[in-house]
């Protein structure tokens, strides 16, 4: 009796497998979904996706495998996803990439041949290199795909991703809103040591929306006699089963491989180690078979056979027949393409661990040289790192030096700037090792790592850029070289304002003092131009001044056009009055055109959009944003200043009432996920936005936005509005408390009076926290923050006036603080004017639905509408409430506002509305009406009752309807609304005089 080398049955995985074709039933809907299958070596997660992806592509599905090399890190970068896309251009040929054929020569080099030393587009840094427009393009393709029919992409071996491979899933993750996308990933388990790069990777995607995760445990004794049976072909001995379970305590591949390398009843006589029972499975093959084996192994877990051959030296009758005989002990697969494949990557390991030290380094360095003089033995593009990985291996330090920085270069050309960064890396490890390294890549050692801060930061590591200018600066001699420490000086100092942990200004500062004393240059035109834009946010006065001593300089050098982005950002943060300097706007962006400058055209577009919004402009805004979204995407910067871009346009939208257009705008933001605080704006302005829309994922979006404020610092202009959204969120969850502490942190931000833009959406927030829960105080404070805070644009003005209507109708209970009762005028006294009485307020809530009338922003018209309603009905205008409600229903039902849209309901049953706001019955008999004057006198059921010659009983049963027909909890609220609405019979009976002050 024999042994298969692997089970036919599924065992013990049916839940599992039922999971994955929930989330394929779910992605078939429209809702796409990410799977991520763990679990340690050999526990039988390839073996339940084969068995799913059977069944998906026997239910329609497109099904797309790729699979992680070993190479890890330092390997070749997106390697999972060109087997994917290799699969579509052999199923769907180039056709699939019409177009794009340069683009995805990255990833296929089979489309067309890109030089691997080819430059990054003529003008461009390195940190603005088009990954991002990449990724849209393989997320697109993906999207096409699925249009036809559900796509299913299962990626293997996660832990030995490279850092491009988890950026794009990353990004598919995000990116697959709209499409019809499963995307199931595998990974081991145990090789997740602590600081493996894939574990925080892990704990960001399950943050993330529609990410699920299935962790594969081992079988039980049952499932490994089931697994037996299968095998063996017969119902296995207790013994048997006994002895196997407790050796491979439920492993699949461990079960497999006891049952194929030893006496199949019992197993009794075999190793006690994993190593020793696949070592045994090679054992049993011929001796040149074993040599070839371990020569393939050095190769890597797939391997061609022209490689194999020239590598192993061997004549192709011998090297054929020791494949045969691989192959017919399965421990080697051939696939179609005419390579091969260890069955499993854990044979590969112990025969590549069980190779002589000696052998080890000879093996690697053979395949090195045998790829250096012959690259296309390996895939397209392969080469390499290919040619790294073994040189490393090989431990010959000077050509793995050498090796590493030509890696670097090929990672850079195809975008993979984690991988840039990691090779980098190895060049400074090696660097140590070889004495004559500065000779070898004629750089210095500082050049390096100024190299790799630069590629670090282009892939958004932040934090290891941070450590690297650290190092930098430890290494460069000031006095010998200050334009390159001050350049270090600056990379810090903005580095430490993108992660939110100072604004930078003591570095920027060195760096300034450093460039003071250097004559002109085009370097020290360019790093004063660059000090000047940092400081713009910071101090504009500073920033004005050192961009004045770049002008002068760059006239001197003939450097004025590097200067544009400065300038522009100058324009924007000066006093310009009335226009903010829109026509200079226009003016830079003509002559970046015209000189072909684009990132300077991208700036442009930024502040231009930016003015345009500011000024109540809002299409053009649009627009301007729109343009500068298409010249980011074109010039491959889309991830850094393009961000900008889209929650401009995003910001515009929304004022436009176009809300889901909008929120698709915040989408495509979050697809290219902006690093550090430069994605904090797409984040709030959907945050918003969901919570305007009652969105299920509201709150999970607002906590991430908010989590922005506990960062040691943050810039103002993005602190404020995070104010701002923290009081709308507690005023959403009906939070009264969290209002009031989120109002009184707002008003004691010392920059509110500082920026109008910010400022007055933040006062607009605490004025109608101060009104729900009737806190005087409160409504002084905005007060007086009003009364300094200017309003010179539409949308300022706008808010100013709600602002002013709001604290002219603020209510409060003398007796009761914090619960809603009649008019005081506290507030407004402090204002200077009259105490208020039900519907003094009228005026100016007219006023200020007019003033939002002129800006044209529905949402906040929509609003002040409903506070015009209910000013209007307190003063007994209901025509006037009418209007007011239907119109803004209209306003809600557009916008998919739904919350807005249900304050409008309730106040349309309140004042006895019909549907439409047309007016109709009153919503509270008389005999109600009676009532509701009684409790908001004071008096209890039983006063009620003998006030009105009723049974306390029946009183009771009034409250209960009154209540419920006001849409309110307590008797109190009742009494609130009643007087702010005016539902009170003007003529009541005789009764106990009104107490004062409620």
């Amino acid at each position: 009796m024999t042994a298969r080398a692997a089970s036919t049955v599924l065992v013990g995985r049916q839940p599992e497998l039922a999971r994955l074709r929930e989330a394929l039933g779910r992605a078939r809907a429209g809702d796409p979904v990410t799977v991520l299958v763990g679990g340690e070596a050999g526990v039988g997660k390839t073996r339940l996706l084969e068995e799913f992806g059977a069944h998906a592509t026997g239910a329609g599905a497109r099904l797309l495998i790729g699979q992680c090399l070993e190479l890890g890190e330092a390997g070749l970068p997106f390697a999972p996803f060109a087997a994917a896309l290799r699969d579509v251009l052999r199923h769907d040929g180039p056709a699939a990439f019409a177009g794009y054929e340069a683009e995805f020569a990255r990833l296929l080099p089979e489309l067309a041949r890109v030089p691997a030393g080819a430059a990054a587009p003529t003008g461009l840094p390195v940190s603005d290199t088009p990954r991002g427009y990449l990724f849209d393009l393989v997320a697109d393709l993906f999207r096409r795909i699925a249009e036809e029919r559900p796509l299913v992409l299962l990626i293997e071996d996660l832990h030995w991703a490279d850092r491009s491979t988890r950026d794009l899933i990353g990004f598919l993750v995000r990116a697959a809103r709209a499409t019809r996308l499963l995307l199931v990933c595998t990974y081991r388990t145990d090789e997740l040591h602590r600081g493996h790069p894939l574990r925080p990777f892990l704990a960001e995607l399950d943050r993330a929306r529609g990410v699920d995760r299935i962790e594969l445990g081992r079988l039980d004794r049952d499932g490994t006699a089931a697994i037996l049976a299968d095998l063996l072909g017969a119902e296995p001995v207790a013994r048997a089963v006994d002895d196997v379970h407790g050796r491979t305590q439920g492993n699949p591949f461990f079960i497999e491989e006891l049952a194929a390398a030893g006496d199949p009843v019992g197993c009794a006589v075999l190793p006690e180690t994993l190593r020793d029972l696949l070592l045994a499975r090679v054992d049993r093959l011929p001796e040149p078979a074993q040599r070839v084996l371990r020569i393939a192994a050095a190769g890597g877990t797939r391997f061609a056979h022209q490689l194999l051959a020239e590598v192993a030296g061997l004549p192709e009758a011998e090297l054929e027949d020791a494949l045969r005989a691989a192959v017919a002990g399965q421990l080697v697969v051939a696939d179609p393409d005419g390579d091969y494949e260890f069955r499993h990557a854990l044979f590969r390991e112990a025969v590549h661990d069980d190779l002589l030290p000696g052998e080890h380094a000879r093996l690697h360095a053979r395949y090195a040289a045998a790829i250096e003089a012959q690259p296309h033995l390996v895939a397209a593009g392969r080469a390499p790192a290919e040619i790294a990985h073994h040189w490393y291996a090989a431990h010959d330090h000077p050509r793995a030096l050498i090796a590493a920085r030509a890696a670097a270069g090929a990672a850079a050309d195809r975008y993979a700037y984690a991988e840039q960064s990691r090779l980098l890396e190895r060049v400074l490890e090696l660097w140590e090792l070889v004495p004559d390294a500065a000779d070898r890549l004629g750089m210095d050692h500082l050049r390096v790592l100024e190299e790799t801060l630069a590629a670090a930061t282009t892939a958004g590591d932040y934090n290891r850029a941070l450590t690297l200018t650290r190092a930098g600066l430890a290494e460069v001699d000031t006095a010998a070289e200050p334009l390159r420490a001050a350049g270090l000086l600056h990379r810090r100092g903005r580095l430490l304002a993108l992660l939110g942990k100072s604004d930078g200004t003591a570095e920027v500062g060195e760096a300034y003092r450093l460039v003071a004393g250097v004559p002109d240059t085009s370097e020290r035109v360019r790093l004063l131009a660059d000090i000047a834009a940092h400081l713009v946010k910071i101090d504009p006065g500073q920033a004005a001044a050192v961009a004045d001593e770049a002008m002068a300089a760059a006239e001197a050098v003939g450097e004025d056009v590097a200067l544009l982005p400065t300038r522009i950002a100058l324009i924007c943060r000066t006093d310009q009055a009335p226009d903010l300097g829109l026509s200079e706007l226009r003016r830079a962006e003509a002559l970046a055109r015209a000189t072909g400058n684009a990132p300077a055209l991208v700036s442009a577009l930024v502040y231009l959009s930016d003015v345009l919004y500011e000024l109540g402009r809002y299409a053009e805004s649009e627009e301007a944003a729109e343009a500068g979204v298409s010249e980011a995407r074109r010039v491959g910067i889309s991830r850094s200043t393009g961000a900008y871009l889209l929650s401009n346009r995003a910001e515009a939208l929304i004022a436009l009432g176009r809300w889901d257009e909008a929120d698709a705008a915040c989408a495509e933001a979050a697809r290219i996920d902006p690093p550090g605080v430069s994605g904090l704006h797409w984040l709030q302005l959907r945050a918003g936005l969901r919570l305007a829309r009652a969105h299920p994922a509201a709150d999970e979006l607002v906590g991430r936005a908010l989590a922005f404020l506990a960062r040691p610092y943050l810039w103002p202009n993005h602190r404020l509005p995070l104010r701002e959204l923290r009081i709308e969120a507690a005023l959403a969850a009906d939070d009264k408390v969290a209002a009031l502490a989120a109002s009184r942190a707002a008003l004691a931000d010392e920059r509110l009076v500082d920026l109008p833009r910010e400022g007055w959406p933040v006062l607009s927030a605490v004025a109608r926290a101060a009104a729900l829960v009737g806190d005087a105080a409160l409504a002084a404070e905005a007060s007086a923050v009003a009364a300094v805070l200017p309003a010179r644009y539409p949308a300022e003005l706008a808010h100013a006036a709600q602002v002013t209507a709001i604290l002219t109708g603020v209510e409060f209970d003398a007796d009761t603080p914090g619960a809603p009762a009649e008019q005081s005028g506290a507030a407004i006294e402090r204002r200077g004017g009259p105490a208020q009485r039900p519907g003094a307020a009228l005026p100016a809530w007219r006023a200020a639905v007019a003033q939002w009338r002129a800006v044209g922003q529905p949402y906040p018209l929509g609003r002040a509408l409903l506070a015009l309603a209910e000013a209007a009905a307190a003063a007994g205008e209901r025509d006037e409430v009418a209007g007011a409600v239907r119109e803004a229903a209209e306003i809600a039902a557009r916008l998919g506002a739904a919350p807005l849209g249900e304050q409008a309901a309730t106040l349309a049953r309140r004042v006895g509305l019909r549907g439409a706001g047309r007016p109709g019955p009153d919503l509270l008999t008389s005999r109600e009406q009676e009532v509701l004057r009684l409790v908001a006198e004071g008096h209890s059921n039983s006063r009620i009752a003998e006030r009105l010659f009723i049974s306390p009983k029946t009183a009771s049963v009034h409250v209960s309807r009154i209540i419920a027909k006001l849409d309110v909890t307590n008797r109190v609220e009742a009494a609130a609304l009643a007087h702010r609405l005016g539902l009170l019979d003007p003529t009541p009976p005789a009764a106990p005089a009104q107490r004062r002050g409620r």
